[in-house]
């Protein structure tokens, strides 16, 4: 009887299937959140990439911009001082006008003089007026040389601002042509990484664009690739690389920081994408 029971107990245990392994809630969100994160880098990686076949056209464009505004301001600042210096040489015009009138009167009160004493102050004075008028006439002629001057400085800005304007066109169009041909990729891209930040937590997301920033190839979130960290090619021990596979936790590279996440994950997330 004994060996009876014995026997259906074995078969029941032997017959009983084994039970399901059920993984915990909190591994299914660390994953949930690391596949979250690494379709953001890829996503921000392919909009890096856009950006790139841009080249420099939009500094070039921008340092074009303000060079032209440098020149505009250069030539409105000749333009001024020019107005200036013609200004200044009507001045003298008048004063030597009036000059002339005094000397002039001089000159014909120096035909009714009495004595030598009222002669020599009149004759004084005609001296006095004449280098006056010699003076003006020495500025003006100044002046006047000062403003051909102004004027070829003046030439020299605009023929080197046409340049600048026709470069600054051509970089433009050579930026729409290109924004053309990517914007769709770019605005679809766009708004894939902002669907993204919406299931990662606020302080992982800080902590990202903070990575991303800091990175020079701005990747905040990479693959192990050959052992070893995908950002900075540091060794990741054996056991680390364990932990990571196993989606319990979030971790980053001792080395550069950066968040690190297994093989399954990018594959995944690469299929993902691609369709």
């Amino acid at each position: 009887m004994a060996k009876k029971v014995s026997t259906t107990k074995s078969a029941t245990k032997e017959n009983t299937p084994a039970p399901e392994v059920i993984r915990l809630d909190i591994d299914e969100k660390v994953e949930q959140r690391l596949i979250a994160l690494y379709t953001l880098q890829s996503v921000d990686s392919k909009i890096d990439k856009i950006k790139i076949i841009r080249g420099e056209l939009p500094q070039a464009i921008e340092d074009l911009e303000d060079e032209i505004a440098g020149l505009e301001t250069r030539i409105n600042n000749l333009n001024a001082n020019i107005k200036e210096t013609e200004n200044a040489i009507a001045t003298r015009k008048n004063e030597i006008a009036e000059h002339e009138a005094i000397l002039k009167e001089n000159e014909k009160k120096m035909d009714n003089v009495r004595n030598n004493r009222e002669y020599e102050s009149l004759n004084k004075e005609v001296e006095f007026q004449n280098l006056e008028i010699q003076l003006c006439e020495r500025r003006n002629k100044e002046a006047n040389a000062k403003i051909a001057e102004l004027k070829q400085h003046i030439e020299a800005a605009k023929h080197l601002l046409e340049g600048r304007n026709t470069d600054l066109q051509t970089k433009k169009d050579e930026l729409d042509d290109i924004i053309k041909e990517t914007e769709k990729d770019e605005e679809r891209l766009m708004k894939k990484s902002k669907e993204q930040e919406q299931y990662i937590e606020e302080h992982y997301l800080t902590a990202y664009k903070r990575i991303r920033k800091a990175a020079h190839n701005g990747l905040a979130v990479v693959p192990i690739d050959r052992d070893a960290c995908g950002g900075c090619f540091s060794k990741i021990p054996p056991q680390r690389q364990t932990e990571i596979k196993m989606h319990k936790k979030v971790i980053v590279c001792e080395y550069c920081g950066r968040i690190l996440v297994d093989d399954d994950i990018a594959k995944r997330v690469e299929a993902a994408l691609e369709k």
